[in-house]
């Protein structure tokens, strides 16, 4: 099959971009600058942009196109708007009718979220099922793997800045992280068959853990011994916002929102349809923070 990936240089997008090749398939892997960061052959393509998508899917004469796009956090034009939810319409505007789409969307994701980042994530998934295309749409929880953003930056920071580590309110928040191997299979297995067609999945991994089990890990992981105090919400919901006045503050007050949420569901049935190895964080927690360390 012929196939194309959105965001297809990125940390999730590389492993789905190589676990396609694997199973035999031509992929593009589609950036905005165009660059080949990694497998497949590298196109350009700017999902804000509606001629560059055009293009690009003209280009690639895809059987299946996998729309990875996505932004963490907002900055100068690159909003959640511009970016989840317009981003989504020119890409769903783009596929050819008879393609497969398998959509990348998140945990949490609803319309209603205090989160802008889930707000946009659940007005982007509105948009495919209206689509009338033949889709899948994933909901990953947090990712783990060599090179994530959340444990190998964003939680190694949390437990390495201060002498204590804090920990946001009681820390019972829970979170079910999934490996980016099973993500990447879940991925290739929609985009190359008519598996979970008309279907939304969760993707979540084999355990679920509290916030500060996961601080917990993250300590461990990188050798360390320090104390976890706990914030109150109320210093928390105070202290956030003034972060954010930083050029990179060390949390977003998205993120915040989603870690007061939690971020957690069943593995099932995603595990079982597409057959997921269930890779465990604490046996691969050690690789992914001693290769960020680097």
């Amino acid at each position: 099959m012929k196939i194309l990936v959105t965001g297809g240089t990125g940390f999730v997008g590389t492993a789905i971009v190589k676990e396609l090749i694997s199973r035999g398939h031509q992929v593009w892997a589609g950036s905005r600058e165009g660059k080949q960061g990694g497998a497949g052959q590298a196109i350009k393509l700017d999902v804000t942009n509606p001629a560059s998508v055009l293009s690009a899917v003209a280009q690639a004469d895809p059987d299946a196109v996998v729309h990875l796009v996505g932004i963490i956090a907002e900055k100068g034009a690159q909003t959640f708007q511009a970016v989840h939810v317009d981003g989504t319409r020119h890409v769903l505007a783009a596929v050819p009718r008879g393609a497969r789409y398998v959509h990348m969307s998140a945990l949490g994701a609803d319309v209603n979220s205090k989160s802008g980042y889930s707000a946009s994530k659940g007005s982007a998934e509105a948009l495919v099922k209206a689509s009338g295309l033949r889709y899948t749409i994933f909901q990953p929880s947090l990712v783990f793997g060599v090179g994530d953003d959340f444990f190998g930056r964003v939680l190694r920071e949390l437990v390495s800045t201060a002498p204590i580590v804090p920990q946001i309110g009681d820390g019972t928040f829970p979170f079910r992280p999934v490996s980016v191997q099973d993500v990447a299979q879940a991925f290739a297995g929609a985009a190359e068959s008519e598996t979970g067609a008309g279907e939304t999945y969760a993707l979540t991994g084999p355990q679920e853990y509290t916030f500060r089990q996961l601080l917990e890990m993250e300590l461990s992981a990188l050798g360390k011994k320090k104390p976890i105090v706990a914030v109150p919400i109320v210093l928390m919901n105070l202290a956030v916002p003034m972060m954010n006045l930083l050029p990179n503050p060390p949390i977003t007050k998205d993120q915040y929102a989603m870690l007061k949420a939690g971020n957690t569901a069943p593995n099932e049935p995603a595990k079982t349809v597409f057959d997921l190895p269930m890779l465990k964080l604490p046996e691969h927690l050690p690789e992914i923070v001693a290769a960020a360390k680097g």
